[in-house]
């Protein structure tokens, strides 16, 4: 009798969780036609979320369609929109046809963030965002249409919304994207605005200097300790009555899990996250596994937990995929751990800041963390080669994201 393994989600947990299912289910010598892996998303595709606030993001995804052939895991295409936890089966809606149901024995949900968007005046009709693939490719076009727009200086002023990594990474390229638009010479702004009295909030002490010495340097502005209460097409008002004149608003402020997450019965955090066990089980809601930006979980026994980001994610996907064949195939699981925590922060021109430990110790700046970011970003993130024995050793839990 064949069990059936269901991954929702393409990205990186989705990908890990599947490339380790795999790899699980070879070493035991189970052929897919007893244990069928199937992953579920609207398109074969990695989109490489980390670098969406680079320019040309249309060309900033990788395809999973060979890499899940070579390990004879099946591509479903569709998007889930509803998962039964009790009759265990998901209800999937296809690119074409009606929708249909597919059972499952054991379900990973990867199924990722969005960007959260509070209910500010104007903010989902005005601002953009590098959250998701098409808002790349939405702002992209804006800013290459700029040159086509009369000269100003709401034009040639951006402003941020967040001061968080996504905030800092994008407002520190613009300067090099809105000139290679409106010309060299133009008299560039670039603000952001961020609600906590300091820059980087999340990134502590240490790195922060370096910080706002790249973005003294860049020429950016920071406006601290003050939200945004208003967009509309012709700038933004802070929520102490300031006004900031801006034809382009980037909202960079907050994650949450994707919505899918509510319709599992289960404990979450503020941030939508199923509260997960250390094997990525959820608790009380049986043959489910939760991972990525779906999930919160312990990553040691320190009170630290998973962030939302790659570097957790990819491991986090190929421990809830190792363990949830391991369920099935009766084998022992292996509890989800990370010792390792880095940061590497873009700051565009000014180069990047590497740190490691939850301490954030610097370890490298400028040049030198820039050419390791642009290592990360362009070969440690994508998808391994479609080649069966090299894609499945990729995925061995205790390697990924052994940093």
């Amino acid at each position: 009798m064949q069990q059936r393994l269901i991954i929702i989600g393409a990205g990186f947990a989705g990908m890990y969780a599947a490339l380790s299912a795999a790899r699980l289910r070879e070493a035991h010598g189970v052929p897919p036609d007893k244990l069928q892996i199937a992953l579920v998303s609207p398109e074969p595709t990695l989109v490489v979320r980390p670098r969406l606030y680079e320019p040309k993001p249309e060309t900033l995804t990788a395809p999973l369609g060979p890499v899940l052939k070579a390990i004879d895991v099946d591509y479903v295409q569709g998007r889930v929109d509803a998962i039964e936890t009790v009759s265990r089966f998901v209800e999937i809606i296809p690119a074409d046809g009606p929708p249909y149901s597919m059972t499952y024995d054991r379900l990973v949900v990867a199924t990722g963030s969005r960007l959260f968007r509070p209910n500010i005046p104007g903010l989902a009709e005005h601002a953009f965002s590098v959250d998701q693939l098409e808002d790349a490719i939405t702002l992209d076009h804006h800013l290459q249409g700029l040159a086509q727009r009369p000269k100003s200086d709401a034009r040639n002023t951006v402003v941020v919304a967040g001061g968080g990594f996504t905030g800092i990474e994008a407002a520190t390229e613009m300067p090099t994207r809105l000139r290679a638009v409106v010309g060299k010479d133009a008299k560039l702004r670039v603000v952001i605005v961020e609600r906590n009295d300091a820059i980087a909030p999340d990134m502590g002490p240490g790195p922060r200097p370096i910080i706002e010495t790249a973005l003294r340097d860049l020429g950016i502005e920071t406006r601290l300790g003050v939200g945004v209460a208003a967009v509309d097409a012709g700038g933004v008002t802070l929520a102490n009555g300031d006004r900031i004149d801006s034809e382009t608003v980037i909202w960079a402020a907050g994650m949450r899990a994707a919505p899918l997450t509510a319709q599992i019965p289960a404990e979450r955090d503020n941030f939508g996250r199923l509260i997960v066990d250390r094997d990525l089980r959820i608790p009380g809601v049986p043959g489910i596994f939760a991972t990525g930006d779906a999930a919160k979980a312990a990553i040691d026994d320190f009170g630290n937990f998973a962030l939302m980001s790659c570097q957790h994610a990819t491991r986090m996907g190929a421990f809830a995929g190792n363990n949830a064949a391991a369920e099935l195939l009766g084998v022992a699981t292996t509890p989800y751990h990370q010792k390792a925590y880095v940061t590497c922060l873009d700051l565009g021109a000014a180069g990047a800041v590497f740190t490691r430990g939850w301490d954030r110790k610097v370890e490298l700046v400028g040049a030198e963390a820039k050419k390791l970011k642009h290592e990360i970003n362009t070969v440690w993130i994508y998808p391994p080669r479609a080649e069966r024995a090299a894609a499945l050793t990729s995925a061995q839990p205790e390697r990924v994201t052994d940093l």
